[in-house]
């Protein structure tokens, strides 16, 4: 997460240095009202946060919910006492399996960037709400045709499920560690218990040779 928040929004951020993640179930103000459960929610070292959701069917008022969602990290930044109403930026990122149909006539634009602007100067009026929508079925480049980190990004998201091994041109650490544990999710439970046993086996004599070789020493 931490490395692809840093190819989305590098131009904008700059470095994420570290992620922290938050609950994903938030209630709201009163018992009455509706709850919100984010797919992935986080936050950086300048306490700005992140929902991620990826969304695989249609919805109708898609872009409805993502601007609800983005209430409650707005909300939870209100302090009780002595707040001067200084909000942190809050970005809400949407990874979709489909594409709006106002954006039907724009086959080549898959990243949609909304902030709070002018309509009529276009500028940016308030940069501390940005909404990014990546509508990946427009995502059509090859693996050859690949030039950038982002480019990789958005090729795996598109592709992971039809990889049956990783191509020489995504064999980098981030990419391998992220196919290691797409594999671990499709584990049924036994294959789970499986995998943590042999994990054990190989663990237990390798800690026993590390702890000779420190006495050793």
């Amino acid at each position: 997460m931490l490395d692809f928040l840093n190819e989305l929004l590098k131009e904008e951020q700059g470095r994420i240095i570290s992620l922290t993640y938050l609950e994903i179930k938030h209630l709201g103000t009163t018992e009455l009202d509706r709850k919100a459960i984010f797919d992935l929610y986080c936050e950086n070292e300048k306490g700005e946060k992140f929902i991620v959701e990826l969304q695989k069917s249609k919805q109708n008022f898609f872009k409805d919910r993502t601007l609800y969602y983005a209430t409650f990290p707005i909300r939870e930044q209100a302090k009780r006492v002595d707040w001067a109403c200084e909000l942190k930026a809050v970005y809400t990122i949407a990874i979709l399996d489909f594409v709006f149909d106002a954006n039907k006539n724009e086959p080549d634009k898959f990243r949609y960037d909304v902030k709070l602007s002018d309509i009529e100067t276009q500028q940016v009026f308030y940069d501390k709400l940005t909404f990014i929508y990546l509508e990946m079925p427009k995502f059509n480049k090859s693996i050859n045709e690949l030039e950038t980190r982002f480019d990789k990004w958005l090729f795996v998201l598109r592709n992971l499920n039809k990889l049956e091994r990783i191509p020489d041109k995504l064999k980098e650490q981030i990419f391998e560690k992220l196919f290691h544990t797409a594999e671990l999710a499709r584990f049924t439970p036994d294959q789970v218990r499986s995998y943590e046993n042999s994990l054990k086996c190989y663990r237990d004599p390798k800690h026993s040779l590390d702890t000779a070789r420190v006495k050793a020493k």
